[in-house]
């Protein structure tokens, strides 16, 4: 069995930028601790989920410009920076699988099982959680190393959190395990 960390769009526009999520700053130290772990670990390979928006984008109909291709915005929070030997998608739509090549990569690692971390539980996650259910990878997903879109809904971010995590838990089967279980 292989184990890819999934990085999702922990960038500079989803952090501090025109997207910016308050609840982000908190889960950095967790999802970096879980990036260090496994690049210690021969079974498991990094991978970051990055948008990286063309302005035709359908996505753009719906949030504001953000994390455009080749901006600043688009580029991973210093804190995460990818090391070298880790894999970076760029992504144009809510999964990292939609028309990217993610499934290749964790096809040529051997990969079975992913361990998402990042932004947010509620979209990205979710949808790459779909993709990655339908192709039969195991899931595994970390509540303090995933966060809600805080700015989302006046609904406070925990209950939106728990809501998000229960569906993955229903639907997909995911493992709900929190990061220090998996270091």
């Amino acid at each position: 069995m292989s184990t890819a960390l999934v990085v999702v769009d922990m960038l500079n526009d989803f952090v501090h930028g025109v997207l910016a999520n308050p609840a982000a700053r908190r889960i950095i130290t967790p999802v970096g601790r879980l990036a260090e772990a496994a690049r210690s670990r021969n079974d498991w390979i990094v991978v970051y989920a990055n948008d990286a928006h063309l302005p035709e984008d359908f996505e753009l109909r719906v949030f504001p410009p953000h994390a455009m291709a080749g901006t600043e915005g688009a580029q991973v929070v210093d804190e995460l920076r990818p090391a070298e030997g880790d894999t970076v998608v760029g992504k144009r739509a809510y999964s990292a699988f939609t028309d990217t090549d993610l499934d290749q990569a964790l096809r040529r690692h051997g990969v079975d099982h992913l361990v998402l971390v990042g932004q947010h539980t509620d979209c990205c996650v979710r949808h790459t959680s779909y993709d990655a259910f339908v192709r039969e990878l195991a899931i595994t997903v970390c509540p303090d190393a995933t966060v809600v879109f805080e700015p989302g809904s006046d609904e406070p971010v925990g209950a939106r959190q728990e809501r998000a995590l229960d569906y993955l838990k229903t639907y997909y089967g995911t493992r709900i395990e929190p990061s220090t279980a998996l270091l």
